[in-house]
């Protein structure tokens, strides 16, 4: 799997962002081919070699004939449904969107609807959060990841006046999404925008993945920051496969998504067949609860716990799937321990163990269902005894290691 890590060693911004994109080898052709689908015209994208210290990358400056528009969320969204962008680019803009409008409305106490965009409302931080989005599906780019985030320092002049930085909107992008911060008392600026903390927000995981990387992308900022270069770098790679016979899985805290659903009107024979189907978009777990619904209808909730980035996948599952109408999604952090996915010879044949781990130590075994049915089938034995002896074989010859 092609995967993007942004390290976020110093600025984060939406034109950055393009840079980076830019500089690992996007197209800018198709890039302008793809936004030109929008139904908004007078602007120019510009993309150049620029050097911030000793690191050269790609600027994009995005140029904007006359005078900019405030524009609130609806006028956002119309843009991005009018288009004839394709039904996953805009599932995810829509998404970056939203948020931003529910950070703007927690930070001025409005209703979503009353919140008027100023600078991320302009056709410029539209461009930027849209053509982040098409330029990651035009790089192939499946996963997205991030380091923590710079909070840089200071005030900074907006259109509404003065404001702290981080600013409030950029400070609840990352107070909802679970973000993790790195202060940085050596950067006097602001170094993470709502723009570019809204689209990483949203589409990236806050963690380090093992991966083979293959190539580099700088997106350089517009300011030069005295005390460190202010460029964006993104690593592309391809995820660490499996070794033959082992896989590691890290513990500790990972943020996922919890998409739930009501359904009171659909078969329950239909709902075995939803499951595996979500398993197979990338849920990480699918249950269902009894529930009671209105006028004391028996009812059951679908639940899903699944990694950001097959979000969209997800949601169009269950929509295709059931017949429900919406789907509601909140953020979720899992604490999880170390996991090894080993293949174990024992004396009944080869068996997948999911082997635990705390602190580096295994603590216990548990062998795959399915390999045992098989065994179980292949000697003519009961399943409980197959799980019997191989756990007991795996037990002597593994956590007495």
């Amino acid at each position: 799997m092609k995967i993007g890590y942004f390290d976020c060693f110093s600025g984060l911004s939406g034109d950055m962002i393009l840079g980076a994109l830019l500089d690992a080898e996007l197209s800018l052709e198709l890039l302008n081919a793809e936004l030109a689908k929008l139904p908004i015209k007078g602007y120019r994208i510009s993309a150049s070699p620029a050097r911030r210290g000793i690191i050269t990358g790609t600027q994009v400056k995005i140029t904007v004939e006359g005078a900019q528009e405030q524009r609130n969320l609806k006028d956002i969204l119309d843009f991005i449904e009018k288009s004839t962008l394709s039904d996953k680019t805009k599932e995810r803009s829509i998404l970056i969107f939203n948020r931003l409008a529910e950070a703007e409305a927690k930070v001025h106490r409005l209703p979503v609807d009353k919140v008027h965009f100023h600078e991320v409302g302009a056709i410029d931080a539209i461009i930027d959060v849209v053509g982040a989005v098409i330029g990651l599906e035009l790089l192939g780019i499946e996963a997205l990841f991030s380091s923590p985030l710079p909070t840089g320092s200071g005030t900074a002049q907006t259109e509404q006046g003065i404001i702290p930085i981080p600013a409030p909107a950029t400070l609840e992008l990352i107070a909802s999404s679970g973000a993790p911060l790195r202060p940085t008392p050596y950067a006097d600026s602001e170094l993470v925008t709502p723009t570019g903390a809204a689209i990483v927000t949203t589409m990236a995981s806050f963690e380090s993945p093992n991966f083979f990387l293959e190539s580099i992308g700088y997106g350089v900022g517009m300011h030069d920051v005295p005390s460190i270069p202010n460029v964006l770098p993104l690593w592309i790679g391809q995820m660490a496969e499996e070794q033959p016979g082992a896989r590691d899985v890290s513990g500790g805290q990972r943020k996922l998504l919890l998409l739930e659903t009501n359904i009171d009107d659909m078969s329950p024979e239909l709902l075995g067949y939803v499951m595996e189907r979500l398993f197979e978009r990338g849920a990480l777990d699918v249950w269902f609860t009894p529930i009671q619904m209105k006028k004391n209808r028996p009812a059951v909730m679908l639940s899903v716990l699944a990694p950001p980035e097959v979000e969209s996948e997800i949601v169009e599952t269950i929509l295709s799937e059931t017949s429900t109408l919406g789907v509601r999604a909140q953020w979720m952090a899992r604490h999880q321990s170390e996991r090894e996915i080993i293949q174990f010879d024992s004396s009944l044949g080869q068996v997948t163990m999911k082997v635990k781990r705390l602190r580096g130590q295994r603590v216990s075994l548990s062998p795959e269902f399915e390999d045992c049915r098989r065994l179980a089938q292949e000697h003519g034995l009961p399943l409980q005894e197959v799980y019997r002896i191989v756990n007991a074989e795996a037990s002597a010859r593994l956590l007495e290691r």
